[in-house]
């Protein structure tokens, strides 16, 4: 096999259910890549990671390049012997971080001349130089270097943009090296313009990738926007290869973009979520730092089966938290993306049996329900501040009446 594999196994209406054959092994779709942008995902050991389900992780080529540098990990085996992660591994262009650094870089046709955040030196990143950098990392899925549109952004502004990035994705398929099990995908761009859209899969169509990924959103259009762009642009995407929606996202944008066609998906939103108190469950989502949760002995989650909701309470969470434990925001990214697997799982099972519109509203309107009503603080009444007593009136003394003179 050179490339990649890619078996649609069932549809229902627009879903879509599948598997990618790598060189590191089978990614079952849709699915969810959690985010590992310096060799590792944040909080997490990578048995730790494999035991909430994930079987692909996304690793990032601008912070690897800068550090520790692709040639080092290049020398140390590449990133799956670097980060003990032996299953598949997509690796961003470094594209988007590029994007953000609007006032480190300098554009040009040939690349991008960027500061590091780190420390000030200057880089130019290329993509023939992104295409290597992911080779040195040894990534199964490699994305071509593209120039991510930012919202909003005038027609004319869309055009010139994806025009570029169509150009270096012609670059980028010329600099790939072919191996079997390791694969190259095209990013469509074009903003919220369905005419820009539809030429830009039409160009990365006629170079020809082993997937298509949807660039350009996911960065403030809004979910309403983001499927109306998906409702133009997947029909006119290859059936027969995976298409990846970048950088989404909320519960409720997968359940909507897996309805729309998309096979895969990476945020970093389950994890930073986590770190900072947020958990996402299937009635919404949680905020432990509220005072509602510290007498709660229930779990996050009833229906979860990861650490944190099979061996803890909120309470014990919420004191985590509040006592800056390290623990807490381990166990919250933890059961995090045990959700975001579980709810994967559910979705690929629907399409499966032929259920996907049923199980997928029922889902979102869960989603709506908000959380479960708080319990009541048994230790309530001995928290409460005492009545302050009520001093005792004094009597009045009676007004002695003097005599009357005679």
């Amino acid at each position: 096999m050179t490339g990649i594999g890619f078996e649609l196994l069932k549809t229902d209406g627009r879903a879509r259910r599948g598997r990618v054959s790598t060189a590191h092994g089978v990614i079952n779709t849709p699915a969810f890549m959690p985010v590992g942008t310096a060799a590792t995902v944040k909080a997490m050991t990578s048995d730790a990671v494999k035991s909430t389900g994930a079987e692909i992780l996304l690793g990032n080529t601008y912070h690897l390049m800068l550090r520790p540098t692709a040639e080092r990990v290049g020398q140390l085996g590449g990133l799956h012997r670097f980060m003990n992660w032996d299953k598949p591994i997509l690796t961003d262009s470094g594209g988007f971080q590029v994007m953000s650094l609007s006032d480190l870089r300098t554009m040009t046709e040939e690349g991008v001349t960027f500061k590091s955040h780190l420390d000030g030196s200057k880089h130019h990143l290329t993509p023939e130089r992104s295409i290597q950098i992911q080779h040195l990392l040894d990534s199964n899925i490699t994305m071509c270097l593209d120039e991510c549109t930012p919202f909003p952004a005038t027609e004319a502004q869309a055009a010139s943009s994806m025009r570029l990035s169509m150009r270096w994705a012609k670059r980028s398929k010329d600099a790939f090296v072919e191996r079997p099990g390791y694969g190259l995908f095209g990013i469509v761009q074009g903003g919220v313009y369905a005419d820009l859209r539809a030429e830009s899969v039409a160009a990365l169509s006629d170079i020809g990738f082993d997937g298509y990924a949807i660039g350009g959103l996911a960065v403030g259009e809004g979910q309403e926007t983001m499927f109306t762009v998906l409702d133009f642009t997947e029909p006119l995407m290859v059936k027969e290869r995976p298409r990846y929606l970048m950088g989404v996202g909320r519960p409720s944008d997968l359940i909507g973009a897996v309805r729309r066609g998309v096979d895969m998906f990476d945020c970093v939103m389950p994890t930073r979520s986590g770190r900072t108190g947020q958990a996402f469950v299937r009635r919404g989502t949680i905020n432990i730092r509220n005072a509602r949760h510290a007498h709660d002995e229930r779990p996050l989650d009833e229906e979860c089966g990861c650490p944190a909701c099979r061996n803890h309470s909120r309470a014990y969470l919420h004191h985590l938290f509040k006592a800056g434990e390290m623990l807490g925001p381990m166990l919250l990214t933890w059961h995090n993306l045990h959700y975001y697997q579980d709810l994967m799982a559910e979705l690929r099972q629907a399409i499966e049996d032929g259920r996907f519109d049923e199980v997928a509203g029922a889902l979102e309107a869960r989603l709506n329900e908000g959380d479960v009503p708080a319990t009541e603080d048994p230790l309530a009444a001995l928290r409460a501040k005492p009545a302050k007593p009520v001093k005792p009136v004094k009597p009045v003394k009676p007004v002695k009446k003097e005599s009357a003179d005679v």
